[in-house]
């Protein structure tokens, strides 16, 4: 297996003071309320973690950003691919269509993944059948979501500029809060990573480190003197999440 490699991510300068003269802020989603937001997690699956440095890199950022958002009452959604998604075999051609076809691998949704993988009982469980985790028809994430009264999604996975990047872009479209987390997210080279990242900041969402997600959801939560009297230790996988989950 190769070695975890992390990506060099940035934002130029330029596109943050363009954006800082726009609205006088730098991100547009200063406040994070945990109870609100939803981290989703797209393809980390051996199909695309299996021999890759940078999806094989985001491993456990992605564990503790999912960590850090379940103490804090958020939700955390593992997306895998369809066993009937979507692909162009005239575009991709006879063999790279059937491999992309059997990518999500068979079984629960949960033993598909990659395992290395910090999942918790109470986590929620999607299949897409296209790119984008909220393409009307092709996944039933965005209804599951609002029903839960879900404002705020939080991008992770991989391939960030195909998958991550469809579902970013689509969440915008329905009205959701996006946050690309930078750092969670993998891609082929940093040249790929960093032109999602800048397409996402520019026009659908925001873009933040896994450091900053959790600073702004640590910094929203009401000041306590015992941690559980606001309910950090007080959650269990015996939460009502599992109702929602596919296994």
């Amino acid at each position: 297996m190769p070695t975890p490699k992390q990506h060099r991510w940035r934002i130029a300068a330029g596109e943050y003071e363009r954006h800082e003269a726009r609205r006088g802020q730098r991100h547009a989603y200063s406040r994070l309320r945990a109870e609100r937001s939803a981290l989703v997690v797209i393809d980390m699956v051996p199909f695309f973690v299996d021999e890759h440095t940078y999806a094989l890199g985001v491993v456990d950022t992605v564990n503790r950003l999912a960590s850090g958002l379940r103490i804090a009452g958020g939700r955390v959604v593992w997306v895998v691919p369809a066993a009937d998604i979507e692909v162009n075999e005239e575009f991709l051609g006879s063999d790279v269509a059937a491999a992309y076809r059997a990518s999500g691998g068979v079984g629960r949704c949960r033993d598909r993944l990659w395992p290395a993988l910090g999942v918790d009982d109470g986590d929620l469980f999607a299949e897409k059948s296209a790119p984008s985790a909220f393409f009307p028809g092709r996944s039933d994430l965005d209804e599951r979501l609002r029903a839960l009264g879900i404002d705020t999604v939080l991008i992770a996975g991989t391939v960030a500029n195909v998958c991550c990047e469809s579902s970013a872009r689509d969440a915008s479209t329905l009205g959701y809060r996006v946050v690309m987390v930078a750092d969670a997210n993998a891609a082929n080279s940093d040249d790929e990573l960093n032109a999602t990242l800048h397409t996402v900041y520019r026009s659908f969402g925001d873009v933040r480190s896994t450091d900053e997600v959790l600073d702004a959801i640590a910094s929203d939560r009401p000041r306590c003197a015992d941690p559980s009297e606001a309910g950090l230790g007080q959650r269990t996988t015996s939460t009502g999440h599992g109702a929602w989950s596919t296994t």
